[in-house]
């Protein structure tokens, strides 16, 4: 009977001392983070972006600043958390990657195309990154709230889950797999659950962000298309729709969260 209570005893210990380690942990990361966010590098690309939005640029030398993220030509404040939504100019559900290579083509005539098939942190694309620093920076404090108004919006929300919990590839992987239930963690980085609204300033309502590990800034495009490579799936084309419906997935659950875009990530 004694060895029996020393065993369970010991593996209480066991999971005592295994829990406290996961919670110091995620504690510590939390931290790091806290310490870094006075001297958060975002600023920098914040201030790039809003210099970019600003100056007339591209064969057309023309700025930015009647591109429409939304809510009117020029109007920045408040958009982020608002997209990806429907824009009738384009007939299309657009993210913030998307609308902005619609201004930069439509307003300052630059190849969309040619920029969406540049590789991250590269040429436009590093222009795009900044831009979507600053634009996001704009509404942070504001409470994500993606429109559903549009019979558009609604079905790409519908195919942003269907593609949520797609399972496929060589590891039989699916965005839920990591990030469709509570608890989840990988390394020492809890993961959100973003099938519904996960908390203020989590997943969703943290990107773009800035990557102390890499010394980048990422989009949610770019983020996506790294849960893509971990998936071992093909990447997915930039500002694809399938990366714009699970953007419209994410973004609809997380209504209510307050946005801390450009966040600090390790």
């Amino acid at each position: 009977m004694k060895s029996l209570m020393s065993v369970a005893a010991a593996l209480a210990l066991t999971a005592t001392a295994s829990a406290f380690a996961q919670k110091s942990a995620a504690d510590g990361i939390a931290e790091y983070r806290k310490m870094l966010e006075d001297g958060n590098p975002a600023e920098l690309f914040e201030a790039k972006g809003e210099d970019l939005w600003k100056t007339a640029r591209g064969p057309k030398k023309v700025t930015l600043q009647k591109c429409d993220l939304g809510l009117g030509p020029g109007v920045v404040r408040g958009a982020w958390v608002q997209l990806p939504r429907w824009f009738a100019d384009t007939g299309r559900v657009q993210d913030l990657e998307s609308r902005l290579l619609t201004c930069m083509e439509t307003l300052q005539g630059f190849n969309a195309a040619e920029i969406a098939n540049t590789g991250f942190d590269k040429g436009e694309q590093a222009t795009l990154a900044a831009l979507s620093a600053w634009i996001s920076a704009e509404s942070k404090g504001l409470k994500m709230a993606l429109p559903q108004g549009h019979p558009e919006e609604r079905r790409f929300y519908e195919l942003g889950q269907r593609a949520f919990f797609f399972r496929g590839g060589p590891m039989d992987f699916s965005c839920a797999s990591c990030h469709g239930e509570e608890g989840k963690r990988i390394r020492l980085q809890d993961l959100p659950n973003l099938t519904k609204n996960p908390g203020n300033g989590i997943g969703f309502a943290a990107w773009p962000a800035y990557r102390v590990s890499s010394g980048e800034m990422w989009s949610m495009q770019r983020r996506l298309n790294d849960c893509y490579r971990q998936q071992r799936f093909p990447y997915p084309g930039y500002a694809s729709d399938v990366t714009v419906a699970l953007g419209v997935y994410m973004g609809v659950n997380a209504k209510g969260a307050d946005s801390i875009a450009p966040a600090l990530k390790r």
